[in-house]
Formats: structure tokens, sequence, C-alpha cells
């Protein structure tokens, strides 16, 4: 959620059962305007709230250059004083996967992983021996949090088509220009990007688009996801007047869009697990 259209956005999410309460809205507006003036954001967002045992995760991002590549992110248990997300390697991402138990809300706890499974996947990629009598490795709940979020944000965070500008010296940036999809466009999932570096060769939408424009289409779309047409819902809501996208794999994060507006934005609201029972659930 863009903080500029903060109490827009908070209308529009609150259709899908997602809110904060007002003393959090109140909270999270002001410290994170100034997190924005310290950092010198161009724009600054709220990702999401990961849910702990004793105390809730608020995670923000903002950007002062690249909207893609330039996302620093940042982390809260109080929405007042806001920490430094790491960067998280790949380890650091399996070691994410294989954990099991709840996040407890401590930064600074570590979580013993069983570490088999990540020692032989490793072997060959870092080509450093493993020792095979050890069976767990040391996470701590911050890295964790971190990998998390990256994860998330790669599998289901969102853009519609047209919002983000491609600028001739590479830079992404917001498009003013983007006034919003109608809702025969909005309905349709190839009008979608994924908020992420480019996993794609750079002609894969020019083969699928009949206008295809590189400064709007250098994203992924969200219908080369696998299994097809079943990783997304789309609901429309207000009347026609709103869109809402979820992702089936991580529940909790939420897309909306209003029609003929440039209002847009994601959510996240959950417990930081992913749905590995969807292959058996379709």
């Amino acid at each position: 959620m863009n903080i500029n259209n903060f109490q827009i956005d908070l209308n529009y999410l609150s259709y899908s059962g997602k809110t904060l309460s007002i003393e959090q809205q109140l909270i999270v507006q002001k410290s994170l305007t100034i997190l924005q003036n310290e950092n010198h954001f161009q724009q600054i967002f709220l990702w999401g709230q990961i849910f702990g045992l004793d105390n809730d995760y608020f995670i923000a991002y903002g950007y002062e250059k690249d909207a893609v590549k330039g996302r620093v992110y940042y982390y809260s248990t109080n929405c007042i004083d806001w920490g430094l997300l790491p960067t998280p390697s790949k380890k650091m991402k399996q070691l994410a996967i294989l954990s099991s138990s709840r996040f407890q809300g401590d930064p600074a706890l570590k979580l013993d992983v069983n570490t088999t499974e990540v020692d032989t996947a490793f072997e060959h990629e870092e080509k450093e021996k493993q020792t095979k009598s050890k069976v767990s490795q040391v996470l701590k709940e911050e890295n964790r949090l971190a990998a998390t979020v990256e994860m998330i944000t790669d599998e289901s965070a969102v853009v519609p088509r047209g919002a983000l500008f491609k600028r001739p010296d590479g830079y992404v940036v917001q498009n003013l220009a983007f006034k919003g999809m109608s809702l025969a466009d909005a309905q349709v999932l190839r009008n979608y990007q994924h908020y992420r570096k480019p996993e794609q060769r750079w002609n894969t939408n020019l083969l699928t688009q009949p206008d295809y424009n590189y400064s709007i289409d250098f994203l992924d779309t969200l219908d080369i996801d696998f299994p097809e047409d079943q990783t997304w819902t789309i609901q429309t809501m207000l009347g026609g007047r709103a869109v809402v996208l979820r992702n089936v794999y991580w529940p909790g994060m939420t897309f909306y869009h209003c029609i003929q507006s440039p209002y847009h934005g994601f959510f996240y609201s959950g417990i930081g697990k992913k749905n590995m029972d969807v292959p058996f659930m379709i």
C-alpha cells in the first residue's frame, strides 16, 4: 500500500476482510513518512503483516530511484521503530522453507532447523564439503523473516500492466500516465505482472501481447505461472468498480485495483507459510 494513498487503499482492502486498527493506521502512516524522509525515498509502501505468537511483524519497503531493483525492506513489531531487513541468501531461503514452526515475534530468536536435505542440495552448488553428521543448523528469526518476505514478494506481489515504466536509462519508475484498466482488461490474468526482477526471456511477452510495448511489458505476466489458470483467483467487487486477486499458494496475499483509476496495491496478512498442498487440492 502506497503511504500517500493510505486511507483510500485501506478502504478497498477492507472489502477483502483485511484492515488495520485506527491506532495502527495513524502510527504507521506517521512513522513511515518519517522513515521516507530520513532515507530520501521517492516512494514508501506498507508491504503487510506477518503474525507471530508473541508479536506481529509489520513490513515496509521504499525505493530511492528504481522501483524494482532499488527496494529496501524494513520490519517493526510496534509500528514505530523500523529495522533494516537483511538480504537473504539462497541457503537462508532453503532453511526458511524447512522451518515448520510459527514466527515467534522475536528477531533475535535462534531456531534449530533440520538441514540434512539442505546440506546435500548445496554440496554441488557451493562446492563445499558438508559434514553428514550435522543434522541441524541455527537460523535467526530475523533472517527467516527476510527470506520469507522475499519469497512471498517474488511469487505473489502484483502490479497491473502499465503501472510501472522502464525509462531509456534502465530505471523503473511509477508511470504517471497510468489511469487504470477497464473492467474487461482487469479480468484478464495476462494484464497483471509479477513485481520482481523478470525471470523470463525479454521476448516472452512479445510473443503473447498483440500491443507489446517494452517500456511497460518488461515484467513477467501472471498467466505463465504453473499450474496455469489455477494459481490465481480474480474477483470483482463493488458492482464491478474494483478487482481483487489472490494467490492460492500464499494465503493472505491480496492485490486490489480500482477500475479506471490509478489506485492499486497489495497487502499480505498471514503467518508466512506457503500452502504446499495446492497440487492435491485442484
